[in-house]
């Protein structure tokens, strides 16, 4: 089916397939003490007028039942060659720990109990074989460990997904995330 801008559809569905799935960094922390074991579940859980609803959540490893991270993405195509997702903070998140394993409890999220994170949209380009992009630099604002701002870089591959979370002072120096390279989370 066509979309906005005239691109094809089969891209965004490609994608939505990509990011459905639960994922871990578990091989990288192995062959690196600078990474550590992290789950990754990325849920899809509603679909309406062109727009898929991920439910986000990740963890250690070691502690699945504490979630570091629960968010909404909102996966939309903007025009024939970029599709956004945009990141959502969820009111009541301790409800939802371990949603990812029961549909029902993502079905009964309302849309009024998660709020838009401004700024912080990942802007995704197919380049070949991947689906790649990033925030706008400097927009998605934070004061998390001492941050102005937080960048993040996303390349998703077949079974792959990398990501590269850093938060930034005001004089652009980093004061959070992995140093030398994205998390590589591989499909379970």
């Amino acid at each position: 089916s066509e979309v906005a801008g005239g691109g094809s559809d089969q891209d965004f569905m490609e994608l939505v397939d990509r990011m459905s799935g639960s994922f871990s960094s578990a091989q990288q922390a192995k062959n690196d003490s600078d990474f550590y074991s992290i789950d990754l579940h990325m849920t899809p859980f509603k679909y309406e007028n062109g727009v898929q609803y991920f439910y986000v959540e990740q963890s250690l490893s070691s502690t699945p039942e504490s979630p570091y991270r629960q968010r909404v993405y909102k996966v939309k195509r903007e025009d024939a060659s970029t599709i956004t997702s945009a990141i959502y903070l969820i009111n009541n998140q301790q409800d939802f720990i371990g949603a990812h394993l029961k549909p029902e409890m993502l079905n009964a999220m309302s849309m009024d109990s998660i709020s838009v994170k401004e700024g912080c949209a990942v802007y995704l380009n197919k380049n070949g074989d991947v689906f790649e992009g990033s925030t706008v630099e400097g927009e998605c604002l934070s004061d998390f460990r001492g941050a102005t701002y937080t960048t993040s870089e996303v390349t998703i591959h077949k079974d792959q997904v990398v990501s590269w979370d850093r938060g930034w002072d005001k004089d652009a120096n980093q004061v959070w995330g992995a140093v030398k390279a994205g998390y590589i989370f591989t499909k379970m």
